[in-house]
Formats: structure tokens, C-alpha cells, sequence
């Protein structure tokens, strides 16, 4: 089933929402590379707002100071969260244990 073709005003919107969205985003990474936003509050965020929830959990440990790639995916498999998992998808005990292992 083919999806229907977007009119120029429905692309323009999309657009507009998708620009929107990845600038929430860069701020949110930003502010934990700065130190003022914690990973707990981007947790809770996520919770309300669409453009978090859709942040990569890859993205944002390795957008946290001391963090890369390979301590990301370490911390990611000692957890239990699939390297594709998005905010939105992390269950309770999953986001409790992210935010534990970073109090450390």
C-alpha cells in the first residue's frame, strides 16, 4: 500500500517539525556535554516531550563527558539495552540502572 503524496504546504510542515525536533535535540547533547542537563532529566523529558523520546541512547551517553563510543557500547551491553534502543523504548528497570551506573 503506497502512502499518499504530501502536498507542498504538508511538506513544508514536516519539514518545518523535523528542523524543529533536531534542534531540540542538538540542546539537549549540548547541555550534557556542558554538565547543566543530567541524564536523569533528559530521561524524564523524554517522558514528555516526542523530539526526546526519539534521541538515540547511544547518543546520548556518548554526548556525556568521559563517555565514547566503546565505553557507550560497554555500558549499553553490562545494562541490557539493544544499541538501536531510542529513549522512548527504555523500560523502568532499564533507566533505572542507566542513571545508577552513571551516579558511580
Amino acid at each position: 500500500m503506497a502512502l499518499r503524496p504530501l502536498t507542498n504546504d504538508e511538506r513544508a510542515r514536516a519539514r518545518e517539525k523535523a528542523t524543529a525536533a533536531r534542534s531540540v535535540r542538538a540542546e539537549i547533547k549540548k547541555g550534557l556535554r556542558d554538565g547543566t542537563v543530567s541524564v536523569a532529566e533528559v530521561l524524564r523529558r523524554g517522558d514528555e516531550d516526542e523530539a526526546v523520546s526519539r534521541l538515540k541512547v547511544t547518543e546520548l551517553l556518548e554526548s556525556t563527558p568521559g563517555i565514547g563510543r566503546v565505553r557507550s557500547a560497554a555500558i549499553m551491553e553490562q545494562i541490557g539495552i539493544a544499541p538501536t534502543r531510542r529513549v522512548r523504548g527504555l523500560g523502568q528497570h532499564q533507566r533505572r540502572a542507566l542513571v545508577e551506573y552513571l551516579d558511580r
